[in-house]
């Protein structure tokens, strides 16, 4: 896992690396624009030779990477025109070594051969210089940011406000002729951004890919900053580890390999069956809503558990057997008069719970009937394994009873999406979640249980108030259904990891590594179909793909590797 760090936290740590392991701080803006050109390189595989650029820099350190990139790309092959805005005299020291560097290099180079130069410096102090550069309208295959790094706190004006716009108006002529050229690339933040904010302070750059240094911050995972952000890369730059440890991160993005790891330990073995993949409940459906329940029993059983009971109010039974996978277990439910799960059904799954390894509940319940409501707080309380509740069982418990806890023995994982959450917290009122990662972070800790908050960007928020943010996922996972899907998904992961024997199951864990997959499962499914088209089965179908391409050899059978 990636951790996610504030602008004073980096602060501190390059200005450690520097005091306690004597680290000379040129190096790290060094390093720093040798990672840029590396990934700038990564997205033209034929090669710089030729190419043009334009790097645009800012007064500080930002820019004396700016600077420093330029020269390695001119080293490269590539035309390159550095715009300084402001006075070197006024830069930092190791800024100002970069940019008196730069007029000495490009007369250096000017003066030795016929050829234009690869490298201009020009300095500009005001907008009509700017519009001067600007007017040309020439056109670079990249121009970098390095306006504004990580120290902007208020929103841009004045000169530099008219850079980020020209840079708009530039990208918006490119996309509507269809070319990729110029590729927008900035270092560490598009400038704009308040890199400890998830919203933008005002105008900022929008970039293709950002280049981020030794960890990512808030504006470059949670969006809509981050939206600005393109493709991110995170570089390391000289900075121990322990730092990074020291500074005691609460927020961090989960990669890969966190997924990787929960399948190669969950893996099938050659005495593998149904019974040891463990058995979850889908306690699910009403009256008109019978979808959902197929949903997200469907998806569960494509999840790897061994067996999938759905429980349904007994007039439903029939309909969503009809809609469910032939593998999928149905049984019929006590029900009110308006086709709801009634109190009454609590004994008989207590009656059957040795059963099951895991529960799902909420899907197309109904939140309407008082007895349906009674239904589900008796379940939660008297629960007999690890449960994930969504939909219409959230709301059941809306706003969320304050004596209601979860545990380590008997976790709870409840999936809200943001309308969801705000009844949760009884503040129904509001049009949007104010602080999402603090409130959500306030509430796991409160009530001791996992809350995973569905987005553009999904978070997680653990019981000891650690928060995790998933990169995986695309607009087109928002379609009706997909969140049935993603509970049968994590229910179906819960169920295998309870089913097991062994020490006590990491549902935290197991939680992020289902959401990972689920939502990189829709990756796959918006590459086959695109995100208009697609919906919650194409998720399903390629939650398949996304296990295998994390883990190929442990799903292939044991003969076989």
């Amino acid at each position: 896992m990636q951790p996610v760090i504030s602008a004073a936290q980096m602060n501190q740590i390059d200005r450690l690396t520097v005091e306690q392991y004597g680290t000379p701080s040129i190096l790290l803006m060094e390093a720093a624009a040798a990672a840029c050109f590396r990934a700038i390189a990564a997205v033209f595989p034929d090669g710089l030779t030729g190419k043009t650029a334009q790097v645009l820099c800012g007064p500080g350190n930002n820019g004396g990477d700016g600077a420093a990139l330029s020269r390695a790309l001119s080293s490269a092959g590539v035309h390159t025109d550095v715009v300084l805005f402001g006075d070197p005299k006024n830069a930092k020291e190791d800024a100002r070594t970069n940019f008196d560097m730069l007029p000495l290099l490009s007369g250096f180079l000017a003066g030795s051969s016929l050829q234009p130069a690869p490298l201009t410096f020009t300095k500009c102090n005001n907008v009509k210089c700017w519009e001067e550069i600007a007017r040309p309208r020439t056109t670079y295959d990249i121009v970098v940011d390095a306006l504004f790094g990580t120290g902007l706190t208020r929103p841009i004006d004045g000169l530099f406000l008219q850079v980020v716009q020209h840079l708009a108006m530039t990208r918006r002529a490119r996309d509507r002729a269809g070319s990729m050229c110029p590729f927008i690339v900035s270092i560490d933040i598009p400038s704009g951004l308040n890199a400890d904010l998830p919203q933008p302070i005002g105008e900022a750059v929008r970039a293709d890919l950002t280049v981020t240094f030794t960890a990512p911050k808030l504006a470059n995972v949670l969006p809509p900053a981050a939206d600005f952000c393109g493709k991110l890369i995170t570089a390391n730059i000289g900075s121990p580890s322990a730092l990074l440890e020291a500074a005691d991160p609460q927020l961090f993005v989960v990669d890969e390999n966190d997924a990787r790891s929960w399948l190669q330990q969950t893996r099938y073995s050659t005495d593998s069956y149904k019974n040891t993949h463990g058995h979850l409940l889908v306690i699910a459906g009403s009256r008109g809503y019978t979808g959902a329940a197929a949903l997200c029993g469907n998806a569960a059983m494509r999840s790897g558990v061994g067996l999938v009971t759905i429980g349904t109010p007994v007039s439903c039974q029939s309909t969503v057997a009809a809609q469910s996978m032939p593998e999928v277990i149905t049984i019929a439910l006590a029900e009110t008069d308006r086709g709801t799960l009634s109190e009454s059904a609590v004994n008989h799954i207590l009656q059957l719970s040795k059963k099951f390894t895991a529960i799902a509940i909420g899907p197309g319940l109904s939140s309407e009937h008082e007895d349906t409501r009674a239904f589900v707080r008796s379940m939660v309380r008297d629960r007999p394994t690890a449960m994930v509740i969504d939909a219409d069982a959230l709301n059941c418990l809306s706003p969320w009873p304050q004596d209601l806890r979860g545990s380590k023995q008997l976790p709870l994982v409840l999936t809200p999406h943001p309308g969801e959450m705000r009844r949760l917290l009884g503040v129904e009122h509001r049009a949007e979640l104010v602080d999402k990662v603090a409130e959500i972070q306030s509430f796991a800790l409160k009530h001791e249980l996992i809350l995973l908050l569905k987005g553009s960007r999904s978070l997680v928020a653990a019981p000891d108030g650690t928060v995790f943010v998933n990169p995986t996922g695309n607009a087109g996972v928002g379609t009706a259904g997909t969140g049935d899907t993603l509970t049968g998904i994590i229910g179906g992961f819960l169920a295998q990891v309870f089913g097991s024997a062994g020490e006590q199951p990491d549902t935290l864990t197991t939680t992020l590594s289902a959401l990972f997959l689920a939502c990189r499962a829709g990756d796959i499914a918006a590459g086959k179909v695109g995100m208009r088209s697609m919906v919650a089965s194409d998720v399903r179908d390629s939650l398949s793909a996304a296990i295998t391409s994390l883990d190929p050899e442990g799903e292939m059978p044991h003969n076989s590797r």
